[in-house]
């Protein structure tokens, strides 16, 4: 059944193209330009980027994270080793990312193998954290049923007092994945729904083979 008010929804997208004579020849350095605009454009929160994953079978799964960096090593992120995602990435460690930039009318799609980041990359990012962020990190089981609210309100009073002296160490159980990516995707909105598509393919030698896809 179609919801004809839903589905009259539309857009028409005119505000720049993506042509293969204007690519850069490598994804991480396209990706760049394109960051680099979206920062210009003063969006919020321009690294929050969609973490698909998937169970060894094949059962799928999809959350919002934030990027914290990247370069030609991959696209890194944070989070709870014990959460779902974390149980799903240590059966199958593959993973989807999506940007979506609504207001430049972009989204870049990023596929490949995740790793987790080194022990002094997730130290470091998070004793940079605010404190309240560090103790919520330790007394939330992400992802773990819990009896209620007050479960996690009375956990990080017991762990403000426990840990009022020393302040909070990173927990075995919190740290960074890199995502390295196999192939990138890059689509620009354009008018009549005549999208721009150029996709990059790894090759063995890791160069990258460029191929514009229909919309």
């Amino acid at each position: 059944m179609i919801n004809q008010k839903i589905a009259a929804l539309r857009q028409d997208y005119k505000r720049a193209t993506l042509d293969e004579q204007d690519a850069a020849p490598v994804p991480v350095a396209q990706f760049e330009r394109w960051w680099q605009e979206v920062i210009q454009s003063e969006l919020e929160e321009p690294n929050a980027m969609t973490l698909a994953t998937s169970t060894a079978d094949g059962r799928p799964s999809a959350r919002i994270v934030l990027l914290k960096s990247f370069d030609e090593q991959g696209f890194l992120f944070f989070t709870n080793y014990d959460s779902r995602k974390g149980h799903e990435l240590a059966e199958n460690p593959r993973a989807t990312l999506l940007f979506f930039w609504k207001e430049l009318e972009r989204q870049v799609r990023i596929e490949g193998t995740v790793t987790k980041a080194g022990a002094a990359v997730s130290d470091a990012y998070f004793l940079s954290r605010p404190m309240g962020s560090r103790i919520g990190a330790i007394a939330s089981p992400q992802s773990q049923v819990i009896p209620g609210r007050d479960f996690l309100e009375n956990r990080v009073l017991e762990l403000e007092r426990e840990l009022a002296q020393t302040g909070p160490g990173r927990p075995e159980h919190w740290g960074g994945y890199v995502v390295k990516p196999e192939v990138v995707e890059f689509w620009q909105g354009r008018s009549s729904r005549l999208h721009d598509r150029l996709r990059y393919v790894l090759q063995e030698g890791n160069s990258w083979k460029i191929e514009r896809l229909a919309p």
